[in-house]
């Protein structure tokens, strides 16, 4: 009995600290600036074209080429990559590229399995699935990440994490990669 206590005890903990996770707190010198281009980013949640993509993306088999895609491999492709193309030149990729300002550096779409359904540009990770920023907003809440540095930028970057929704339900994730030394 006491075994399955001590478990349930550290398994508890473990979902306490993966769920807080998403919450990361934004240093004091660019949180007011943080929180209001947050509140702008908010509106991607529900954008009609973002939302259309996402549902469009999670209804259609994935291409056996997708399916067979893990992060090691897409790591290694180029940003000429046919794949890579392909993916860079969706409609929701487009209108992403439309998007970005002085502060987003990097924004990028996943379908409900974690996969991109579209991106400015090719990202670290073909999937995202089993990380804070896309399980959280899986669950219908905003996910904030550490300032770090950016591999795919060179950049500092905070990412944000939100929910695409549809009717309210979570269907997929949008991360935005923001320079922090524009939210200074």
């Amino acid at each position: 009995m006491r075994m399955k206590c001590t478990r349930a005890l550290w398994l508890t903990l473990a979902v306490f600290a993966w769920a807080t996770a998403g919450f990361a707190q934004a240093p004091p010198e660019i949180k007011a600036k943080l929180d209001a281009k947050i509140r702008q980013l908010e509106a991607f949640r529900t954008d009609p074209q973002v939302v259309s993509a996402v549902k469009a993306y999670n209804a259609t088999p994935p291409s056996p080429e997708a399916k067979a895609m893990t992060n090691e491999k897409w790591h290694s492709l180029s940003l000429m990559d046919p794949f890579v193309r392909t993916v860079g030149k969706t409609p929701l990729s487009e209108y992403l590229k439309t998007k970005r300002d002085d502060v987003i550096a990097k924004v990028f779409v996943s379908g409900a399995d974690g996969g991109k359904a579209g991106f400015d540009a090719k990202t670290e990770h073909w999937t995202h699935k089993g990380l804070p920023k896309h399980e959280v907003p899986m669950t219908g809440k905003m996910w904030i990440g550490p300032v770090k540095l950016d591999d795919s930028t060179g950049l500092q970057l905070i990412q944000v994490g939100l929910p695409v929704l549809d009717g309210g339900k979570p269907i997929g994730s949008i991360v935005f990669g923001l320079r922090v030394e524009k939210l200074r």
